[in-house]
C-alpha cells in the first residue's frame, strides 16, 4: 500500500457538556495538528500515489469552515459530543466526497482508503480510518 500523508492545523473553541469531561466541560479552545493520508494500492505512471499538492488544498478546503470556529455552534455537529474522534470522522467525510468528486486530480479513483489523525497535544491524538 502507498500512501500520502499532509498536514494542516485549525483553531477552534467547544464544550464537551457531560460529566466524563471534567473540566474540558465548559467552553475551552483547542489547536489540533491535522494529518490526513491517502492510501492506494499503485502509483500512476509517474510514479504518484496521490498529488501532494492536491491534497494540501483539498485539506486546507476542508478545514477553514472549522477555523476559528466554535464548534457548538456548526450545524455539523449540532446534537454531538465535538471529540477529538468525532472531529476526525468529519474531517474524515469531507475528504471522502472530495475524493468521490475526484477534487485530487485524475489518481482520484485510486484512493482507496483514508486516515484522518488530529493531534492534541504533544501526548495525546485521535484518528478516524476506514477503506472507502
Amino acid at each position: 500500500m502507498f500512501a500520502v500523508e499532509v498536514r494542516d492545523h485549525i483553531m477552534i473553541a467547544h464544550s464537551l457538556p457531560r460529566p466524563v469531561f471534567g473540566p474540558a466541560q465548559g467552553m475551552h479552545g483547542a489547536t489540533f495538528v491535522v494529518d490526513a493520508a491517502f492510501f492506494t494500492k499503485d502509483v500512476d505512471e509517474d510514479g504518484l500515489a496521490v498529488d501532494i499538492g492536491a491534497a494540501m488544498t483539498v485539506l486546507s478546503e476542508v478545514l477553514k469552515p472549522l477555523n476559528y470556529k466554535n464548534l457548538d455552534e456548526v450545524e455539523a455537529f449540532k446534537g454531538k459530543v465535538s471529540t477529538t474522534e468525532v472531529i476526525a470522522k468529519h474531517i474524515f467525510d469531507q475528504l471522502a466526497q472530495a475524493v468521490s468528486e475526484k477534487r485530487l486530480g485524475p489518481g482520484s479513483h485510486r484512493i482507496c482508503r483514508l486516515k484522518v489523525m488530529l493531534h492534541e497535544s504533544h501526548a495525546a491524538r485521535g484518528w478516524y480510518e476506514a477503506d472507502l
